[in-house]
């Protein structure tokens, strides 16, 4: 092989690598929310919210990183709109509430680098300022990109839900400090979904949680 062509196949072959490495991921199209085992029906609104538990390696999201053994629980959240109007989950909240009435918010992008990655490599250094203005926090590197593709690819791809259509996403939850078995009288709770047109509130929606018993969810 003439000398000079190493690096350009090394390039191409690097090159052919990352692209492989970052390859979309597909989750499984969703089925109508009330066909999932855990969900909610409100009848004179039209919509179902189906709650579906990744919680063992089985049922969990094909996802770059095993967010499940470092304590975060996948959910995948089913929305179903058979109604006539748009609904916007832009303002949602959607807790995942332990049987002992403990309240979690999904995890954040920053949680999970957190949760998953040594405190010290995030956790950032103080910059001293000329009082009395507090210090800055430096981070030396940013959110691990393979968590940005997790939830590029397995997150909620909208949040507004036409009409007769459902959408779903992957929610991660903290549950690191909770005890075993930690989905025995959970329940997924959501609040503030509205219509999209009329900005109103829909009633709340409590959903009891139930361990997946499939592989069909990623």
């Amino acid at each position: 092989m003439p000398r000079r062509l190493r690096p350009v196949i090394l390039l191409a072959l690097t090159a052919t690598l990352a692209a492989h490495a970052d390859k979309p991921r597909k989750p499984t199209p969703p089925l109508p929310a009330a066909q999932y085992a855990a969900h909610e029906t409100h009848s004179n609104e039209h919509v179902t919210i189906a709650a579906l538990p990744g919680n063992t390696p089985e049922t969990a999201p094909n996802t770059r990183l095993d967010y499940l053994a470092h304590g975060f629980l996948p959910i995948r959240v089913i929305v179903t709109n058979d109604s006539d109007q748009p609904l916007s989950l832009d303002q949602a909240r959607i807790l995942f509430i332990s049987a002992d009435n403990y309240s979690e918010n999904a995890a954040t992008e920053d949680d999970l680098d957190r949760g998953l990655f040594e405190m010290k490599q995030v956790k950032g250094r103080k910059i001293p300022l000329p009082a009395p203005l507090p210090p800055i926090t430096h981070h030396s590197k940013p959110v691990d990109q393979k968590i940005v593709a997790d939830d590029v690819d397995f997150g909620f791809k909208t949040t507004t839900v036409a009409p007769h259509t459902t959408v779903a996403g992957w929610l991660f939850y903290d549950t690191r400090d909770l005890d075993q078995p930690i989905l025995r009288g959970a329940t997924l709770e959501l609040r503030k979904v509205r219509w999209a047109d009329s900005n109103k509130d829909l009633d709340r929606f409590e959903i009891p949680l139930q361990p997946a018993t499939t592989s069909s969810s990623h």
